[in-house]
């Protein structure tokens, strides 16, 4: 099972860069989007569909603004848009698709801008927190896959120490993500495999940034411990270039 998370920007723009040629290279089961900017009308669903692919979209009530989908080669059992929380569903943050044995969540975690911004991403960080553990005493198998907008550790980030009063890098968001791998008994599914630094999914638009790999490791695939064994790679396919982001891939072995 090979599952892919990607924040696109915009996936009217990244069909416009030949996203669907490199979605039958990339060849995932279930790829997970963030970012998708556009109502269901906008999205071209046919395209997905001739290419062997069920997808499902939670779009933002403002239009061009966040917004998540999932689309997989597996039609899912059950399809949960949202988490419940009004705030965060009217922003299209949080879906979930339940397969036979384990669910896939394509989550959209706020960036903060400002100070009233880092209150609601811290608010909406914690909230996640209690809603993945009370999820999982139903669901214990899950695949969280999104752009979280904290890089962990100081070799998630180009420039620790420049940028450690940043948002993304604050100690409060830190220390928040290992809160959330602890509580929720989850596996950061890249760092399982790969401990070397310069390994990034982000990089600004600005300064020639990806080009000198100036980046950070926004992006992950987070697996339930219960699924340890059934790892078997991970990795991230900076080769893709429709975004300021790149998708991150785990691949699980469920026979």
């Amino acid at each position: 099972m090979k599952i892919i998370s990607y924040n696109v920007n915009g996936i009217r723009a990244a069909f416009t860069k030949d996203f669907l040629g490199w979605l039958n290279v990339a060849d995932p089961d279930v790829i997970c989007i963030q970012e998708s900017k556009a109502g269901n009308d906008q999205i071209d669903i046919e395209s997905l569909e001739k290419n062997g692919y069920f997808s499902y979209w939670h779009s933002a009530q403002k239009k061009g603004y966040s917004g998540v989908g999932i689309a997989s080669k597996i039609k899912p059992k059950h399809i949960e848009y949202g988490c419940g929380i009004e705030d965060y569903d009217s922003e299209g943050r949080i879906m979930r698709a339940d397969f036979e044995g384990f669910s896939v969540i394509s989550v959209y975690v706020p960036s903060a801008s400002n100070i009233e911004r880092l209150d609601f991403k811290m608010k909406f960080c914690y909230d996640f927190l209690t809603y993945i553990k009370e999820l999982k005493k139903t669901i214990p198998n899950l695949v969280i896959c999104g752009d979280f907008n904290i890089c962990h550790h100081a070799i998630d980030i180009h420039n620790p120490e420049g940028l450690k009063n940043t948002s993304g890098f604050l100690p409060m968001e830190r220390e928040w993500m290992t809160l959330f791998i602890e509580e929720c008994e989850l596996i950061d599914s890249f760092r399982f495999f790969n401990d070397q630094p310069d390994n990034y999914s982000w990089w600004s638009y600005r300064q020639n940034s990806r080009a000198r790999n100036k980046g950070w490791r926004l992006d992950y695939n987070f697996v339930s411990y219960s699924l340890k064994k059934k790892l078997s790679r991970a990795a991230i396919l900076k080769e893709a270039v429709h975004s300021d982001h790149c998708p991150v891939l785990v691949e699980l072995s469920l026979n």
